[in-house]
């Protein structure tokens, strides 16, 4: 079943709903998106609006991909830098892929159409994303191309104690 991925589709309230549900289907299954699980819908929809105020505003791309029954099952946001020095590159963040469907190549999918519309965005050379340690993502995004430029040791709080590298990738452009 291939998924059908669309950047920057028409915000409504049907997509807002189903990235919700995504945010929380992929939290509440350990996934590291910003949250910590259990959380609900409602969790998770003050930080979708505020991604979703900053594609509106044109400051963020958004990249989903549906499944045969049109469902949201994947999503990845861009976020271009406003800094005069930094314009040449964007942030990728919040990579979600449902569940269910994750172990199954859509995630490298879904972070090959992000690289295709980045290549082509005038003046873009390079994206720069951070993962959670420990969780085995290092492995998912070297996979994808990028490569490891630093870590944060211990940079992210998931618990009293529970403290996890912030690991930063790049992937050149050009």
């Amino acid at each position: 079943m291939p998924l059908t991925f669309e950047m920057d589709p028409s915000i409504t309230h049907e997509l807002s709903d189903g990235l919700c549900v995504l945010w929380r289907d992929v939290t509440n299954a350990s996934g590291a998106v910003g949250f910590v699980p259990p959380v609900t819908v409602e969790d998770v929809r003050h930080d979708l609006l505020s991604h979703l105020a900053a594609v509106d505003d044109g400051r963020t791309r958004m990249m989903i991909g549906r499944d045969e029954q049109g469902e949201i099952v994947a999503a990845a946001f861009l976020s271009f830098n406003t800094h005069r020095l930094k314009r040449h590159w964007c942030s990728v963040y919040t990579v979600m892929v449902q569940p269910a469907l994750q172990g199954k190549g859509y995630g490298r999918d879904l972070m090959s159409e992000v690289e295709k519309e980045a290549r082509g965005m005038e003046g873009i050379t390079a994206l720069k994303l951070t993962c959670r340690g420990g969780l085995g993502l290092e492995r998912f995004y070297l996979g994808c191309g990028y490569r490891e430029v630093g870590r944060l040791p211990g940079a992210i709080e998931v618990a009293e104690g529970d403290l996890r590298d912030d690991v930063i990738f790049w992937l050149a452009l050009a």
